[in-house]
């Protein structure tokens, strides 16, 4: 489809036409899950904004080549296993398999490749070994670093210069390094360290640093120059600064990545979502309290993907509406839905166009309901079908929506009495740990619990 397309380059800080290196072929990379932790609402949110550009692109474009990578080796994941007395391997295994399920329920798409860090171990040794032969990386106490002195446009994508970063930025000083700014390629091994994180290079046992992994996995799949790479606001620096600098290094001539997009940040509340303030929320959560997949898709998506998105019981209790408005247009009648599917319609043009201005989603909303009140009106066959396509094309369709809300989706009522009674029980099993996140919990969703006399609990909300 021949649609000009505008996105919002980071590297140039301004709007740009995107043009492909090769004509109607676009290959975009991604930063993944780092898996020593299940999904929370911000990681989700960026897994389903590159889906929905992903989605986009196919249909612009004759090929398209989406790589996702998923980080299975990282100090993160150290730590993890240590503090919870596992295996690195059973850990990673088990979080990447509740990754997918989390994403699954959230219609994301596979990309076109995914590859594992520790499967690419060899093309991060052979990069780093371009580094040093380039004399663009040194040697100190056993790690390898890169030099940012020796790549004079470090900063560029972070629009700052060297003095700048280094007094706006938590890096690690430690004494082996020429700068502070200067980031460690590979890393030796410590004595405790499990046997699947660390493997032979020519520097030692050690693993890799977190940012070579994805220049190398990028560069794999995608050549030393690709069209878009993408990631979450939070990455911009240092990881994808360092990105650039060590493959345009190792690749002489390269410019790497042409655009760069980022998504911005998620707040609970108006705070930054942590634990240590007893509101973080994961996608497993709330789909445990029965808040169907596509709802989480819509609520995820509802704002601009460059602006900060807050997630508060009301913008739920909206997406949740607006949902139920969508799917009203079929009667609950998902065989309605299953027969639209099956005609295989046209996706709308006008959903297409305002997605080309940089994935402008407020005006796909705007679209998405001036349809649903058309239909309403005249019940137009032909339009129910184009609808029924844009819901699917942007991910917000599922058959099982309507068994969803009518069976599984207990009221808030039902829900909160519910948690109630799990607390109690655990309050009787001196499972006190259980208690306080059941409480936790509900308190990050301004549900408040109070313990009277009799042993009875009431609620209320913040």
């Amino acid at each position: 489809m021949n649609l000009p397309i505008k996105i919002f380059d980071t590297l140039t800080n301004n709007e740009q036409v995107l043009k492909t290196i090769t004509p109607n072929h676009l290959k975009m990379y991604v930063c993944g899950p780092t898996v020593y932790d299940r999904p929370h609402l911000g990681n989700a949110r960026s897994v389903v904004i590159y889906d929905l550009f992903f989605r986009f692109f196919r249909e612009i474009f004759d090929e398209v080549i989406y790589v996702r990578n998923i980080t299975d080796v990282d100090d993160k994941i150290n730590a993890a296993a240590k503090e919870q007395g596992v295996s690195i391997y059973n850990l990673t295994t088990k979080i990447t398999e509740f990754f997918y399920e989390d994403i699954d329920a959230l219609k994301v798409l596979r990309p076109t490749h995914e590859p594992r860090a520790t499967d690419h171990i060899l093309q991060m040794i052979t990069m780093i070994e371009k580094l040093i032969a380039n004399g663009n990386a040194y040697i100190s106490h056993e790690h390898v670093l890169f030099d940012v002195n020796s790549y004079h446009d470090y900063g560029q994508l972070s629009n700052r210069n060297l003095d700048e970063l280094v007094a706006g930025s938590r890096v690690e000083i430690a004494a082996y390094k020429k700068n502070p700014l200067d980031f460690v390629l590979w890393k030796p091994a410590n004595k405790d360290d499990d046997a699947s994180s660390v493997f032979e290079s020519p520097w030692g046992k050690g693993r890799p640093g977190w940012h070579i992994e994805c220049s190398a996995m990028s560069s794999r799949y995608l050549g030393a120059d690709f069209d878009i790479h993408g990631g979450g606001a939070d990455l911009q620096f240092p990881h994808h600064e360092n990105e650039i600098a060590q493959s345009r290094c190792a690749n002489k001539n390269s410019h790497y990545a042409h655009y760069w997009i980022h998504n911005g940040f998620l707040t609970v509340e108006g705070e930054k979502m942590s634990k240590s303030l007893k509101n973080f929320i994961t996608v497993r959560d709330l789909l445990d309290q029965g808040i169907p997949g596509v709802v989480i898709r819509y609520l995820l998506t509802s704002t601009h993907y460059r602006k900060p998105f807050d997630f508060t019981q009301k913008s739920l209790d909206d997406a949740i509406k607006t949902m139920g408005k969508f799917y009203a247009v079929f009667a609950s009648n998902e065989e309605e839905i299953k027969k639209a599917l099956s005609e295989k319609t046209v996706i709308n043009k006008v959903v297409l166009e305002n997605l080309a201005q940089d994935l402008n989603i407020s005006k796909v909303v705007s679209n998405l309901h001036e349809m649903a009140k058309e239909i309403k009106t005249n019940n137009d066959i032909n339009l129910k079908n184009e609808f029924v396509a844009t819901l699917d094309f942007l991910g917000f369709i599922d058959v099982n929506f309507f068994e969803q809300k009518n069976d599984e989706v207990a009221s808030e009522e039902d829900f909160i009495n519910s948690q109630i009674e799990l607390r109690k029980q655990a309050k009787l099993e001196k499972n006190f740990a259980k208690a306080d996140e059941i409480r936790n919990n509900l308190l990050a969703q301004n549900i408040v619990l109070e313990d009277v006399a009799g042993g009875k609990t009431l609620w209320k909300k913040k």
